[in-house]
C-alpha cells in the first residue's frame, strides 16, 4: 500500500506546483507508466511463476502423450502447448464448438472435476485411424455414435494416463474419466463466474490438425497453489534418484510386456519341397520329442523348457536358464 502524505508534505507539494518546480504533465506521464489494467470480473488467481510451472507440467504431459499416441495410432502425432489462460468458466464454455468431445473427469486427491475437450477434427481423426483409415476428420460436425463413444472413452483414458507422470514433481494424482458429453452447456462443473485455468494444446494427427483444451477450475487447484513454483519443480526433479523413485522405475519395467518365442526345432527344405507341401505332410525337425525347446526373447535364447498342456492350452515349462556366456555363443553362431 502506498505511503499516506502528512500535511507538511502536502503543503510542500502544492508550493512546488505553484512555483513551477514540479511539472504536472511529467507526473501524469509517470503515473500512466505504472497503471495496470485490472478486470474485477476476471481476477487473475495465479502468478506468472505459477503459470510457468503449469506450462512445464503440461509440456511434459504432451511429450508423453506424443509417444503414447504415436505407438497406438502408428502415424505421425505431434502435440504442443499453445497457450495457458485464466478465464471464467462461462467464457470457456461459450468458446467451444457444438457438438464437441468433452470428458468430465476427476483428479484425486483434488475435490471437484475438470474437463478435457478434444476438437471433433482431432477426435474423429483418431477414430478413423483406429478403425483402419488414414486419420481423416469428418466433412461435417455431428455427435458421436454409441460405438464411437466407447472408443473415445478409451482415447481419453490414454490422455489421462500421462497425467500422473507429468504431475509427479508437484503431487501424485490419479485421474479418472467420469462421463463423456458432446454439448458444452451440459457440463456445468463450477459456477459460471468461477475462474478456471485453460491449457490449450495444438494437435496434429496425420494430416488433421485441431485444438485440445484442459479446463482446471481454480478452486480445485487452490490447495496446492503454493507448490506451483519453479523452485518446487526443480527441487523435486533433483530428488528423482531416491530409493523410492528407483523402485517405481523397477515396477514399471517389470510391467513392460515382452514377447517370448518357443522354438521346437528347425529343419532345411528346398524350394521344391516347400511348394509341394500339403495338409497332412510331416516335416522332420532336428530335435527329438524329449529334448527341451529353446525359448527366445528377441534373437537371444534365454531359457529352455518342455512342451505340454495347461487348462486346455498349449504351454511350456521353463526347466533351465541359459547362462550369459552360452547365450553370447549362440547369438554369434
Amino acid at each position: 500500500m502506498a505511503d499516506v502524505l502528512d500535511q507538511e508534505e502536502i503543503d510542500s507539494l502544492l508550493s512546488d506546483l505553484d512555483s513551477g518546480d514540479v511539472d504536472v504533465d511529467e507526473m501524469k506521464a509517470g503515473d500512466e507508466d505504472e497503471i495496470k489494467e485490472y478486470d474485477f470480473r476476471r481476477p487473475d488467481k495465479l502468478s506468472k511463476e505459477q503459470m510457468r510451472t503449469l506450462h512445464m507440467i503440461h509440456e511434459n504431459m504432451m511429450r508423453l502423450l506424443t509417444t503414447t499416441l504415436s505407438t497406438r495410432l502408428r502415424t505421425v502425432v505431434d502435440f504442443e502447448v499453445a497457450s495457458i489462460e485464466q478465464l471464467s468458466y462461462d467464457e470457456f464454455t461459450r468458446s467451444l464448438p457444438e457438438p464437441t468431445i468433452i470428458g468430465i473427469n476427476e483428479l484425486e486427491p483434488f475435490s471437484g472435476q475438470f474437463l478435457l475437450e478434444i476438437n471433433p477434427d482431432i477426435g474423429f481423426a483418431i477414430i478413423d485411424r483406429l478403425f483402419g483409415g488414414f486419420g481423416e476428420p469428418l466433412d461435417r460436425g455431428r455427435s458421436f455414435t454409441d460405438i464411437e463413444e466407447t472408443v473415445l472413452k478409451k482415447v481419453i483414458n490414454w490422455f489421462l494416463s500421462t497425467m500422473p507422470e507429468a504431475w509427479e514433481n508437484i503431487i501424485r494424482v490419479t485421474p479418472r474419466l467420469k462421463e463423456l458429453e458432446s454439448n458444452p452447456q451440459f457440463t456445468q462443473i463450477v459456477p459460471s463466474n468461477d475462474m478456471t485455468i485453460i491449457i490449450t494444446f495444438s494437435a496434429r494427427i496425420g494430416e488433421s490438425e485441431g485444438l485440445i483444451n484442459i479446463c482446471l477450475p481454480y478452486i480445485m487447484l487452490e490447495p496446492i497453489v503454493p507448490q506451483l513454483s519453479a523452485q518446487q519443480w526443480f527441487a523435486s526433479s533433483r530428488e528423482e534418484q531416491t530409493a523410492q523413485h528407483l523402485e517405481n522405475l523397477k515396477t514399471r519395467v517389470r510391467k513392460a510386456p515382452l514377447e517370448l518365442q518357443v522354438e521346437l526345432g528347425s529343419t532345411e527344405l528346398t524350394v521344391s519341397d516347400l511348394l509341394y507341401l500339403q495338409e497332412g505332410d510331416v516335416v522332420r525337425l532336428d530335435k527329438l520329442t524329449d529334448e527341451m525347446a529353446d525359448i527366445r526373447i528377441g534373437r537371444n535364447i534365454k531359457y529352455r523348457g518342455v512342451m505340454g498342456n495347461r487348462h486346455n492350452h498349449k504351454a511350456v515349462k521353463i526347466m533351465e536358464v541359459v547362462e550369459q556366456e552360452e547365450e553370447g555363443g549362440l547369438e554369434n553362431e
